[in-house]
């Protein structure tokens, strides 16, 4: 066979060649720049691995981390609202630093009389208010909400402390040493808010009857985290950002009245004190029951349960081992099911408690959806270690604990509901109950970083939801993404801010980060890559606490992929997707040497004679020759149908290039250049197209994938109808 060579891709290394040489010849002096390229590594942004936190994104072999263990005694004053507790804590100093203090999280104080938050907010004057809040606005009447500390002490002494709003500093006798514990006990009351009034992340739902759904949380003093990269995470909670804690044991007594069911993180260890010898009986059924959940408490029961008032107390015993906070929920007017879930053949239980007013909704869903959720993060992540996760019902909560969470959702009273209240409460318990994987168990800083659990918890959800009801969570996270991306720049705080400042704070923390997530899983590395990076990242940090580059370092670690790009993009900067076409030049074969290759083939000579016989492409379509390579084809269809065509970049963001082809009887192809295909040249790369038959249309991410903010540029030939061509088409349909 001769040898033949395509002229038009001979000709790039002549060129190349020939304006390397001009511009040497020119010798022009430039102003010198630092490197600006999207694809320089971020090394300037990452902080420095060390060996608690190393390169490779792994806990490293000098990595320690605190530990505080909590026995409490709680008392619930159903009559008054309010929360009596004793609780006896032991810290141990695992670090390698002296202690001089501890700071204690007194979270209740957000909302006391003299908080600062709300002096914090920019508020002007409202058309409408309740009684209550301009009685607390305009005449200083205080709620008397926040902790009343009884006391402090540590064996029996009174012990040094100072509180500064919403934490408090335990002043020890004696610097704790490395490996050494310290013992000491808090006695405290609070007032209990009522949450449709009061608003708070947890507190009482009162109801008609008189009765009270109680979903409490950040109701004890908690040691605040102690590390080697914050030190002591000690900074206010403002009410947005929320928590950094250390992990560690539990022992709780709970004091309620003797008709309340209640359910909280850890084990119970006296049942047969709280339950009836039926409710045991039809718990052991649950615990063998994989299928469909099994009623531990009926509404029968729980409404005429509810009618009544106890007065006497029962107080139910829970245990819980290596977990990061305590929550729990009790009422009289609880409906109550579990069932089994297999999880790698571990049987854990999946439970719901919710009022008869959470009906039919609740006890048709909120048990299988906790069981999807275990399965479903377990896949992705590691098998979930707790014996049961709990979904309990509020009407306007949504908030995630250890084991147990309190969710909304609430149909119409009389039982009808919409497909989007169905949807809005599978998606709340899907992702609530998903937080115990993130941030309850990879322990996360949610003070600093919120989307270190909501994003990577949202991100997940999706895959979960997709499963439990495919049609109904229908989505496309890149494209739900663009309307916020696109929007008024100075309304918007890249995904590394910390929480308190940032804009936006839904999609900014949950859609967002969940977006990124799915673009790289779906479009940049594969579900292959994506899935091992991403489990080898939630194992590597099981019960300890990663930061953002933990994140970033094992996901590159595991997969082999420089990353770096997207995550610089994605969430150090609040750039856009915006790739489109800016030109499309169909191009013909030929026989014929244009103008500017007679010259360079006079110059050239003895390069061009060593070519051999030579194919040309041009763009005079009046000088095209179909069977310019029929002697060179052996017998083989010739793609005699070919296009340049120049991609633009107007966006700051680089992503993969993805391209499909129409072709003349309707068939499509589509290809994808990955995103380093910018390297070069941020603004425009070119790719070359041939086909046997006539390119009909090209049109850039055709599927939505890369987050693209205006697809007005993203079709060749352009869309020749305008706006108001749109707008007659629709009111048509």
């Amino acid at each position: 066979m001769k040898k033949i060579y395509l002229l038009m891709f001979s000709l790039f290394f002549v060129t190349a060649a020939t304006i390397a040489q001009e511009q040497k010849e020119e010798k022009k002096t430039q102003q010198g720049h630092t490197d600006q390229n999207k694809f320089r590594q971020m090394k300037d942004v990452l902080a420095t691995p060390n060996d608690q936190h190393t390169a490779s994104g792994a806990p490293g072999h000098q990595y320690t981390q605190q530990q505080v263990d909590y026995v409490m005694d709680i008392r619930l004053d159903e009559a008054n609202n309010k929360i009596y507790g004793d609780e006896k804590i032991t810290y141990y100093n695992n670090s390698k630093d002296v202690l001089e203090y501890l700071w204690v999280q007194l979270d209740q104080n957000m909302r006391a009389d003299d908080s600062q938050t709300p002096l914090a907010k920019s508020n002007g004057a409202s058309a409408f208010i309740t009684p209550e809040n301009f009685k607390s606005t305009f005449m200083k009447e205080g709620k008397g909400f926040g902790f009343n500390i009884e006391k402090v002490e540590t064996d029996g002494k009174p012990l040094s402390h100072l509180i500064n709003r919403t934490m408090m500093r335990i002043n020890l006798p004696k610097a704790l040493a490395p490996g050494d514990k310290f013992n000491f006990s808090i006695k405290w009351n609070y007032k209990i808010n009522d949450i449709n009034k009061d608003g708070g992340r947890s507190g009482l739902e009162s109801f008609e009857d008189g009765n009270n759904n109680y979903t409490i949380a950040q109701f004890f003093p908690r040691l605040a985290v102690y590390n080697n990269v914050e030190g002591w995470q000690n900074m206010q909670f403002w009410g947005r950002s929320e928590f950094a804690l250390e992990f560690g044991d539990y022992e709780v007594n709970l004091t309620v009245p003797a008709d309340h069911i209640v359910e909280a993180t850890g084990s119970l260890q006296n049942e047969k004190d709280v339950l009836t010898k039926e409710q045991r009986k039809r718990y052991e059924k649950a615990t063998k029951t994989f299928d469909n959940p099994v009623l531990i408490v009926t509404q029968e029961e729980a409404e005429k349960t509810e009618k009544g008032r106890a007065t006497g107390t029962k107080t139910w015993k829970f245990k819980a081992e290596k977990v990061r906070d305590f929550a729990f929920a009790t009422s009289r007017k609880y409906i109550w099911d579990a069932m089994a879930v297999n999880i790698n053949g571990k049987t854990v239980m999946a439970t719901s408690l919710y009022p008869k007013e959470g009906n039919p909704l609740w006890e048709e869903h909120s048990t299988r959806a906790v069981a999807t959720t275990l399965i479903e993060y377990s896949k992705l992540t590691f098998d979930y270690p707790y014996p049961k996760a709990v979904s309990v019902h509020s009407e306007r909560q949504g908030m995630e604990y250890p084991m147990i969470c309190f969710n909304f959702g609430r149909p119409n009273p009389d039982g009808t509901y919409s497909d989007r209240t169905k949807k809005g409460m599978l998606g709340v318990i899907i992702h609530e109950v998903g937080h115990n994987f993130f941030p309850m168990i990879v322990n996360s800083d949610e003070r600093q970083w919120t989307w270190m659990d909501e994003g990577l918890n949202s991100f997940v959800e999706i895959l979960a939801e997709d499963v439990y009801d495919a049609e109904l969570f229908a989505s496309n996270p890149a494209k739900d993404i663009t309307r916020y991306m696109g929007g008024d720049q100075s309304n918007i705080s890249p995904i590394m801010s910390q929480g308190d400042y940032v804009k936006q704070f839904g999609p900014n923390a949950y859609s967002k980060p969940a977006a990124g997530l799915y673009m790289l899983r779906k479009t940049i590395m594969g579900p292959e890559l994506f899935d091992h990076a991403f489990r080898t990242y939630s194992q590597r940090w099981m019960f300890k606490h990663p930061t953002p580059e933990d994140f970033f370092r094992s996901m590159e670690d595991a997969s082999a992929m420089d990353l770096d790009w997207f995550f610089r993009g994605w969430f150090y900067t609040t750039d856009v997707t915006d790739i489109g076409i800016k030109e499309v030049k169909p191009l013909f074969l030929t026989d014929k040497a244009g103008e500017r290759v007679t010259k360079l083939k006079e110059q050239y000579k003895q390069y061009f004679d060593n070519l051999g016989d030579l194919v040309y492409i041009t763009d005079k379509k009046e000088d095209a020759n179909p069977k310019a390579m029929d002697a060179y084809a052996d017998g083989k269809e010739i793609p005699t149908f070919i296009y340049s065509v120049e991609f633009e970049k107007p966006g700051g963001l680089v992503m993969p290039l993805i391209v499909e082809l129409t072709y003349a009887d309707g068939t499509k192809s589509k290809q994808t250049f990955p995103a380093q295909i910018w390297m070069q040249d941020d603004a425009t790369v070119k790719r070359v197209f041939s086909s046997t038959q006539e390119i009909t249309k090209i049109t850039v991410d055709p599927d939505m994938e890369t987050a693209d903010v205006d697809t007005s540029n993203n079709s060749w030939p352009k869309p020749t109808t305008d706006k108001f061509d749109e707008f007659k088409e629709k009111v048509k349909e």
